[in-house]
C-alpha cells in the first residue's frame, strides 16, 4: 500500500536533507532553517495515520508477499490498538517536532538530531502496525539504534546541564553522576540484554508454527504442543525484550540516566515511542494470544509473574519519583510506575478478560499526553532556570503561565483525582485489581493504591517545587518560549479531549469506565489521592519524605548493576571466550598441523622413488608378523 509507504518513509526522507546539509555545511543558515522539512515529514505521517484510523474502523489485515515459500510476508492489522497507537505516536512526535524546532534551534548537532529524531518515529510506527514479527524486529531495532544515538546526542559530555545525578558525588565506589555518553551506552547495553533471548523465542515461535504473523499463530495449539515449562520458557525469554524496552525491575536504570538526552527526547520516548513499545506489545500479544480462554498451567505462571512485577516496578518507580529532585528523573521514574501498571492490568487479563487489555491501553493514552506535556515544560524550565533541578516559586510561576498551567492540568489529570481523565480509567484499574481478590486475596489491589497515592505525591511534588514553593531560581531567561508553550498547550489540551471521549461514552469500554468511576470503592480511592495530592503540594519537602529520600534517591544502587556487575560478567565471558579462541587457535593452528606435518614429513621420507626402500619396508612389515604369529602361537 502506498499509504503504508509514505507513512513509514515520510519522516526518514524528510530527515535526509538537514543531515545531508549539516554534514556539508554546518551552522550555515540554510541547514538551520530545513528543520521544518523534518516536522512537515512527521506531519504527513500524521495525516496518513488519521487516514488509517478512520479508513479501518473494523479489523483488516494487509499482507504483501515477499518470501511465500517460507510464509514470510509484509503483514500490518489494523485493529483498535494499532490505528488508535499509530494516531497516538503520530501526533506527539509532531507536536514534540513543533516544540523541538525552538529547543533545538542552537544546537551543534542538529543533522545527527532530526535524522534519529525522525528515524525514531518510523521505527515505532513500524512495531505499532506490524502483525509480522520479523517486521516488527526491524522496528524494534530501529528504536535501539536510534535511542542510542538521541540519548548520547551531547557526546562532548562537556555541558554539566546535560548530565544525571549531583557532580562529582560517588557512594563508595559507585559513581552517582553520568554523562550523555554514557547514558547512550547503557541504554543501548540494557536494551541488547533483553533483546537477544527475545530473538531466539521468535526464532521458535517460527519454527514451531510456521507463522510469524501475532493474529494468525494458533496460540493455543502452541502452548498445547509444547508444554508447560516450554510454554514459560518460550514467553519469559520473549517478554524479555519488552521487560528491558520499557525498564522494569530490574532493568530500569537506564531509563534514569537516558535523561542525558535533549528533553524533546525524553518527552518522545517516555510518551508514545520506545518504553511505550514494550507494553504496547505486551498488549497486542495478550489481545491475539486470548489468555483467559486457555487454561494453560504455564501461561498462568507468565501472567502472575508479569502482575506482580508490574505493581513492584510501579510502586518502586513512584518512590524514586517522590525521592528525587531533578526535574527529568522525577518523570523518567514516574514513567516506569507507569508502565509497571500498564504491564499489571494487561496481566490481569488472564482472569478478568479483554477489557483488562483495553483499560490499559487507555492508561497508556492518558498517560502518553500527561507525560510529553510535564516533559515539555520541564525542558523549557531547564531552558529559562538552567538548571536541571526543581526550582522556582510562585513569583516565578506567575512569569512563566503557560508552563504553570499546563503543568496543573497535567498533574491532576493523570494523578487519579476526580473527576479528571485519569480518574475515570484507573477506577477501571481500580476494579480489576479488586476483582483479583478471589485469586491473591487483597495483595494486587493494595499495591495498586499505594502506588497511587505515592503517584499523586510526586506530581504534586514536581508542580510545587517548580511553580510554588521551590527556591527562587538563580537565572530567568524569560525571552522566546511561545513556539515551545504553543506545543504543550496543544499537548495538555488533548487531555481535556480524552475526558469528553471518556465521559461521552458511546462503546462498551467506556461505559465500563465511568460505572468503576461512581463505584464507593473508586471514590474513596480517588478522595484519598486528592489528599495525597493537596498535602504534598503544600510541604514537598515533608520531613517523612527524607526517610525514603536517601536509599530510593539513590534507586537502590542498582547502577551497580549496570556500571559494574553487568561490565563484570561481561569481562569474566570475555575471557572465557577469549581462553576458548587461544585453545582453538592451539588445537587447530598448531598441534594438528604438527602432527600432519610430522606423518607427511614421515611418509616423503619413505616414498623416495627407489625399489630397495620398497622392498626392505615389505621385508620389515613381512618379518615383523611372523614375529607376532609365533609370540601369539599361531
Amino acid at each position: 500500500m502506498i499509504s503504508l509507504a509514505i507513512l513509514f518513509l515520510a519522516p526518514i526522507i524528510a530527515g535526509i536533507p538537514v543531515a545531508v546539509a549539516w554534514g556539508h555545511r554546518p551552522e550555515s543558515d540554510l541547514a538551520r532553517k530545513l528543520p521544518v522539512i523534518s516536522v512537515i515529514g512527521l506531519f504527513i505521517s500524521l495525516v496518513v495515520s488519521l487516514y488509517l484510523f478512520f479508513s479501518y474502523p473494523e479489523p483488516e489485515r494487509v499482507v504483501i508477499q515477499w518470501i511465500p515459500g517460507l510464509n514470510i510476508n509484509f503483514s500490518f492489522i489494523f485493529d483498535y490498538l494499532s490505528t488508535r497507537m499509530g494516531v497516538l505516536t503520530a501526533l506527539i512526535a509532531f507536536l514534540i517536532g513543533v516544540y523541538g524546532l525552538e529547543y533545538m534551534k542552537h544546537d551543534y548537532r542538529m543533522g545527527w538530531y532530526w535524522f534519529f529524531f525522525n528515524m525514531f518515529t518510523s521505527s515505532m510506527l513500524l512495531v505499532v502496525y506490524s502483525d509480522n514479527l520479523l517486521m516488527l524486529l526491524i522496528g524494534w531495532e530501529g528504536l535501539g539504534l536510534a535511542s542510542w544515538g538521541l540519548i548520547g546526542h551531547w557526546f562532548r559530555d562537556d555541558d554539566e546541564l546535560s548530565y544525571v545525578g549531583i557532580m562529582d558525588r560517588f557512594v563508595g565506589p559507585l559513581k552517582m553522576f553520568w554523562s550523555p555518553s554514557t547514558g547512550g551506552w547503557r541504554a543501548i547495553s540494557t536494551i541488547r540484554f533483553g533483546d537477544m533471548p527475545m530473538f531466539f523465542a521468535v526464532a521458535a515461535i517460527f519454527a514451531l508454527t510456521g507463522s510469524l504473523d501475532i493474529s494468525q499463530i494458533d496460540w493455543g495449539g502452541l502452548f498445547a504442543k509444547i508444554g508447560t515449562a516450554g510454554t514459560i520458557v518460550l514467553l519469559f525469554t520473549f517478554l524479555m525484550g519488552p521487560f528491558t524496552k520499557s525498564a522494569q525491575l530490574p532493568f530500569s536504570e537506564w531509563l534514569m540516566t537516558a535523561m542525558t538526552g535533549p528533553t524533546t527526547v525524553s518527552a518522545l520516548l517516555h510518551s508514545a515511542t520506545m518504553v511505550a513499545a514494550g507494553t504496547y506489545l505486551f498488549m497486542r500479544l495478550s489481545i491475539y494470544i486470548g489468555p483467559w480462554a486457555h487454561h494453560s498451567a504455564g501461561l498462568a505462571i507468565i501472567y502472575i509473574l508479569v502482575l506482580f512485577l508490574g505493581l513492584i516496578s510501579s510502586l518502586y518507580g513512584a518512590l524514586v519519583a517522590l525521592s528525587s529532585l531533578e526535574r527529568k528523573v522525577i518523570l523518567a521514574a514516574s514513567t516506569m510506575s507507569s508502565l509497571g501498571l500498564m504491564f499489571a492490568t494487561t496481566a490481569s487479563s488472564y482472569w478478568l478478560g479483554e477489557i483488562a487489555v483495553m483499560i490499559a491501553f487507555w492508561y497508556l493514552v492518558v498517560h502518553a499526553f500527561a507525560k510529553a506535556t510535564l516533559f515539555l515544560v520541564a525542558g523549557h524550565l531547564i531552558h529559562v532556570t538552567e538548571t536541571r533541578f526543581c526550582s522556582g516559586n510562585l513569583e516565578f510561576g506567575k512569569k512563566i503561565i503557560a508552563g504553570f498551567g499546563a503543568t496543573v492540568l497535567a498533574t491532576i489529570s493523570l494523578a487519579g483525582i476526580p473527576p479528571f481523565t485519569a480518574y475515570w480509567v484507573k477506577s477501571g484499574m481500580d476494579e480489576l485489581m479488586h476483582g483479583l481478590h478471589e485469586v491473591f486475596g487483597l495483595a494486587p489491589f493494595a499495591l495498586l493504591v499505594t502506588t497511587s497515592l505515592v503517584y499523586s505525591g510526586f506530581l504534586a511534588k514536581f508542580l510545587s517545587l517548580n511553580f510554588i514553593k521551590g527556591e527562587k531560581p538563580h537565572e530567568m531567561h524569560l525571552h522566546g518560549g511561545k513556539v515551545m508553550s504553543l506545543a504543550y498547550a496543544v499537548m495538555v489540551s488533548m487531555l481535556i479531549y480524552l475526558l469528553y471521549v471518556i465521559l461521552s461514552g458511546g462503546s462498551h469500554l467506556m461505559e465500563e469506565l465511568v460505572s468503576a468511576g461512581y463505584d464507593k470503592t473508586s471514590i474513596t480511592v480517588g478522595v484519598l489521592v486528592l489528599v495525597a495530592y493537596v498535602i504534598t503540594l503544600i510541604d514537598p519537602r515533608e520531613k517523612a519524605f527524607s526517610r525514603i529520600a536517601g536509599i530510593f534517591g539513590d534507586r537502590l544502587y542498582l547502577s551497580a548493576l549496570n556500571d559494574y556487575i553487568v561490565p563484570g560478567i561481561g569481562k569474566v565471558l570475555i575471557a572465557f571466550v577469549d581462553l576458548c579462541n587461544s585453545v582453538i587457535d592451539f588445537f587447530f593452528h598448531r598441534l594438528i598441523p604438527d602432527v600432519f606435518g610430522a606423518i607427511s614429513g614421515g611418509i616423503r621420507r619413505i616414498q623416495k622413488g627407489y625399489l630397495t626402500t620398497y622392498l626392505k619396508l615389505v621385508v620389515g612389515v613381512f618379518l615383523a608378523v611372523v614375529f607376532i604369529a609365533v609370540l601369539m602361537g599361531w
